[in-house]
């Protein structure tokens, strides 16, 4: 990539003609009036709404009504390195995403309230399009000429349906505005400092705690989106089944690419760090790193998932053979877990408990231990005792959207010790893993780890397996794979 100045002052603690000389050392007076003239008028009209305006006003209005009279704050957050002087792709937070659409860097959403408590005015503070005057655009490692067009505060107004201001503005704002503030904390640290003697840590962590219980409920675009996100993940998991071939040749890291090559090409990217294991490595939860064989006779562990353009993601996991044949005691551990994912997902319904998907999964695989011998029954006892847990180590589930573990600082009464309502997602993912070094089990079961996961949306009378389309049954993944490969 092209090189930039690395200045021992903080780019943003510096005129952009001091700046300019590291980009351009010998930069001449002629060159930089020319620069300042002879470029189109690109600015775009009659821009349309993005498609969830309509949502994120409802939300923001759910939103001031709970916090009346307060200011509220909310970051997209800032750009943050990985070496030197290159950044890591941006993310926004999911609070700014969730409540603008927007997902640029620096952003930020600011609640006014209006006097007499009578609900909010919302700005959106961005990054306007770089100036060409004073050569900003072209001189200023973030300008446009190097990092690409952004859109102007006029286009963003009609994108987002908010009224727009430039965001260099937005901490002077804040630091002379008088009354309540609150924050979404963890993303912009230039802000939390503007706000030092505004904000408290429990007034802070209540905002976060409202904004991460409004999103157990989806409404129907985030469904649409999240039904999107899972599409592409099917189509991920048959181009990794299609090249298994060229994993064995390879590594994990070939299965890796390849669901990762779906995932830039139909959404924005993938929602987490994908997990390849093929062999013992599936006995390890969270085997991210990707560098081990893929070898005939293993079963490949493929936990993946798509982020769409709007971020919200997949989470789906199967199990599948190298070789496109199950072995006796493979089938007999897979077919185990999805005996316990179907009880788990029969108990996704509105009306019952968070948790019941995760007990009746379990009591599943607690049974079917108790029936190989690796545990003395009865069942109760086992369950009670959670000696399971040797073997099944996680919960059945979690729920999902803009985060793959979504609405994670809600509190456990809204959440785990809740009641499932309709537009709820949620995953359902039991598991057996016994390690290759684990001695109180038979030597045959040694390496062998097996995950099952679906995204479930509840409805009215009952559920919807968003990832239907990829088969599960240990002989439809077989016919499955044998269909893909022919």
């Amino acid at each position: 990539m092209a090189e930039q100045q690395s200045p021992e002052t903080p780019a943003d603690e510096q005129p952009i003609k001091q700046r300019k000389n590291g980009l351009y050392p010998d930069l001449s007076e002629e060159l930089a009036e020319n620069m300042k003239s002879g470029w189109a008028d690109t600015e775009l009209r009659d821009l349309q709404p993005i498609e969830q305006a309509e949502h994120t006003a409802r939300r923001r209005a759910a939103l001031s009504a709970r916090f009346p009279g307060e200011r509220l704050v909310v970051p997209a957050g800032n750009l943050k390195t990985r070496s030197n002087d290159t950044e890591y792709r941006f993310r926004a937070s999911v609070e700014y995403a969730y409540l603008t659409g927007d997902q640029s860097e620096d952003g930020v959403l600011v609640m006014e309230p209006r006097p007499g408590g009578d609900g909010h005015d919302a700005t959106l503070y961005l990054l306007p399009r770089s100036d060409r005057e004073n050569g900003e655009f072209w001189l200023d490692g973030q300008g446009e000429l190097w990092v690409g067009r952004r859109h102007s505060l006029t286009e963003a107004e009609q994108l987002y349906g908010i009224p727009c201001a430039d965001v260099r503005t937005v901490a002077a704002a804040l630091h002379e505005a008088a009354g309540p503030v609150r924050l979404v904390r963890g993303h912009d640290a230039a802000l939390r400092e503007a706000l030092t003697d505004k904000v408290t840590a429990e007034r802070d962590e209540q905002l976060r705690v409202f904004l991460s219980e409004m999103r157990l409920v989806k409404d129907a675009f985030e469904i649409g989106e999240l039904q999107k996100a899972v599409d592409s993940t099917v189509r991920g998991f048959e181009d990794v089944v299609r090249v298994l071939d060229k994993a064995q040749a390879t590594s994990e890291r070939y299965v890796e690419g390849t669901f990762f090559l779906r995932a830039r090409v139909e959404g924005n990217d993938v929602g987490y760090g994908s997990i390849c294991a093929s062999g013992p490595h599936a006995t390890t939860l969270h085997w991210v790193r990707n560098d081990g064989p893929v070898r005939a006779g293993d079963l490949l562990l493929l936990d993946a998932g798509v982020e769409t353009h709007t971020l919200y993601t997949a989470d789906v996991t199967r199990t599948m053979p190298v070789d496109g044949r199950f072995t006796d005691v493979q089938r007999k551990i897979y077919d185990a877990v999805y005996e316990a994912q179907e009880a788990g997902i029969a108990a996704v319904k509105p009306g019952g408990k968070y948790l019941d998907f995760h007990h009746a999964a379990q009591r599943v695989l607690a049974g079917r231990l108790v029936e190989w011998g690796l545990l003395e029954g009865p069942v109760e006892k086992v369950l009670e005792l959670g000696l399971h847990r040797r073997w099944t180590l996680h919960g059945t589930g979690h729920m999902l959207g803009l985060d793959v573990h979504d609405c994670a600082a809600a509190r456990r009464e809204a959440y785990a010790d809740g009641t499932l309502e309709p537009g709820m997602c949620l995953t359902v993912e039991p598991g057996l893993y016994f390690q290759a070094d684990d001695l109180t089990v038979p030597e045959e079961y040694r390496g062998i780890g097996v995950r099952i996961e679906d995204d479930v949306v509840v409805t009215e009378d009952g559920n919807r397996n968003l990832s239907a389309a990829l088969p599960r049954r240990s002989e439809e993944i077989e016919a499955w794979m044998a269909s893909l490969q022919a």
